[in-house]
Formats: structure tokens, sequence, C-alpha cells
């Protein structure tokens, strides 16, 4: 039979799916739930820009996880959500406190201040975590016209090492943030490993703690791409449509990255994604341990591992397995697990590991 036009492609694969890394979860493919909503949005035409029907419907799905105030702006990408989140939270004059380590400090390009026009006023931190005395370091001189004003502290869940903040410490930062008049993003790229390894709904560090504006992440999670900048708290922000548009965030065939979110959240596949990323990060730290001469750096707590081992080691390993340095210069790597990770894929590496370290 041949095939009708709307069956042909000549689209052919070009990469070996049974290679494996554990560079990036953003090395994963997409979760055939996700594929699976991609093609039932498909077909016959949609309102553009966000009046569509799967995007009215992601709100009342944002409702019954952050409460019913949140308000879900989709976008393509994390850094975009991060960028247009922390515009909507400052003035002109605005600057943002974060970890030294923070995503929007070293992985952005600058964006947040070069494309935002922010001022990131950063602080060092020993396990990527800050608190309020940590946030004391950056958080004056708002009557100065010399400086950039503190309007924002932004900390991420979990953070760039891995860790998890409790519901606790959130409030805390959060209590302090705003008692000094200051407002709270939080980056929750990976936010659904956290509250699989707290084992608490995503509520309980986010709007049931007091966090204003929260960027939501998909796609480490199992989507195709899209995140979503989720307000929490809408006196806290100002013009968020607008940003999103002038920061070039706004997609007009929105209905495709409402309809995996929903896909996401609706049921429990972002739990399920996250639960088993978190359990085989454990499985490699376990494995990791027993091999003489490496050192896991910091609490294995989501789905990233950080090691220290020989710098010749770790070349001869990154020919069988893509993996990144994180401080080269110390020996530091980071080892990231995906939703679809297998065990099969842990133990593989183990053994090379465990073949190169013998050398």
């Amino acid at each position: 039979m041949t095939p009708s036009p709307a069956s042909r492609t000549d689209a052919r694969r070009h990469h070996d799916p049974s290679v494996r890394g554990f560079a990036s979860d953003n090395y994963a493919g997409a979760h055939p739930e996700i594929l699976a909503a991609l093609a039932l949005a498909n077909g016959g035409h949609q309102v553009a820009y966000g009046e569509d029907e799967y995007t009215e419907h992601l709100q009342r799905v944002m409702h019954s996880h952050f409460g019913p105030t949140a308000e879900a702006f989709p976008v393509f990408n994390g850094t975009g959500a991060n960028v247009t989140a922390l515009q909507a939270l400052t003035d002109r004059w605005g600057a943002v406190i974060c970890a030294e380590s923070a995503h929007i400090n070293v992985d952005e390009c600058g964006a947040p201040e070069r494309m935002g026009g922010l001022k990131l006023l950063t602080v060092p931190t020993p396990d990527g975590k800050l608190t309020p005395e940590l946030i004391d370091r950056q958080a004056y001189g708002w009557d100065d016209e010399h400086r950039a004003m503190p309007q924002v502290v932004s900390i991420t869940q979990n953070t760039e090492l891995g860790t998890v903040y409790t519901p606790e410490e959130i409030r805390a930062i959060v209590d302090h943030a705003h008692g000094l008049g200051m407002k709270v993003h939080l980056d929750g790229a990976r936010l659904a490993n956290a509250a699989a390894s707290l084992n608490v709904p995503m509520r309980t560090f986010t709007n049931a703690v007091g966090v204003d504006v929260l960027s939501y992440g998909g796609t480490k999670n199992g989507m195709l791409f899209g995140e979503a900048v989720v307000v929490l708290n809408p006196d806290a922000v100002s013009h968020l449509k607008h940003l999103r548009k002038m920061s070039m965030q706004l997609a007009s065939k929105m209905r495709f990255v409402s309809v995996q979110l929903e896909a996401l959240l609706t049921r429990d596949l972002w739990l399920r994604n996250a639960r088993h990323a978190n359990a085989m990060a454990q499985r490699l730290a376990e494995g990791v341990r027993a091999v003489d001469g490496v050192e896991i750096l910091h609490p294995v707590q989501a789905n990233a591992v950080f090691a220290r081992l020989p710098h010749e080691v770790t070349r001869r390993l990154q020919e069988r397995f893509r993996f990144y340095f994180w401080d080269e210069a110390a020996g530091d790597v980071r080892w990231m697990c995906a939703f679809d990770t297998t065990e099969e894929d842990v133990d593989t590496f183990l053994q090379a590991l465990k073949e190169e370290m013998a050398r």
C-alpha cells in the first residue's frame, strides 16, 4: 500500500539508541506518554499564543499542585523561564541574591544580566544552599543609589550540587527575605526530583512556605521541550505576559508545551520519572562508594552524583561514557541519572569505573 502524504517521511535515525551516558538528564529522549500527549494535541486548529484549550486546562492542573492562585506561563526553556520570572519580580535597578553556584550565575551565559538587565549578587555556599545568614552578606544598601538594590532571593531546588532544601529551610529563607522587603524566586528545573527525594507534594516547599514565583522544569523530567513560569503570588509580579513576549519565550503553538506539562502533572508521571532517576543515582552512589580511590563529594539526595577521581581515569572513562568535569582542576566530575536510566546502565558504568581505576 502506498503511504498517504501524511504518513510518509524522509526522516532517518541518525543516532544509536543503545548509547548511554551520565552527562545530563537533558540527554534523555521524551517519555512515551509525553509523545502520546503531543499526538493527542495535534490536528485541527487551536488559537495561538496560549489562547488554546490545552493551556486553559493547564491552569487547573497547576492549581491542584500549587494552589488556587497559581498561574502558569509556558515557555521554551529553563533560562527563558528564569530570566522572564526575575524580570517580573524586579525594578530596572533591582538585584538578585543567589548562590555562587546557581544556574542563573554559572550556566546561563550572563542572560539574567545581559538580557534581563539584572545584577546578580552571589554568595559562596558549601553545599549549594542559601541560608538567612548567607543572604545577609548581600542584603544591604537599599537606599544607596550607588549599589544595585537587592529585591529578590533566588534559590534552586534541588541545587546545582544535587542537594535538597527541606521545607523548613525554604520557609526560613522566605520569611527572612519577605521580612527585608524582598521576594523569593525558586528555580525548579529539577523540582520533581526534590519532591521525590523529600517524599512530599511540591506545594509543601513552594506555595505552602511562601515562595512568590517558580520556574517549573519539565525537560529534565521527561518532556520533549518546555518549562513554565508559575506565579504563586500574583501581587509579587508585574507585566509577566509582556515580559515573556519581549524575552522571546512566547510560543505561538503553545498547546504543544501545555499538553506536555498536563501529561506530566495530571497523574503521577512527574513523580514516577523523578523517583526512578533518584533511585538510579542512589544505586550509582552505592556502587561508587565500594570503589577505592573514588570520593563522593556531596550528599546524593536527588539524581546527581558528584565525585572526585584521578584525572587520567576520568579521561579514559569519558572515552567509554559521556559525562562532564565539574571542576577539572580538582578532578571533580558530575554523573547524572535520568528517567530512562536503567539498572543495567548503572552497573555497566560501575564495571567500567572499576576497570579504569584498576589500570
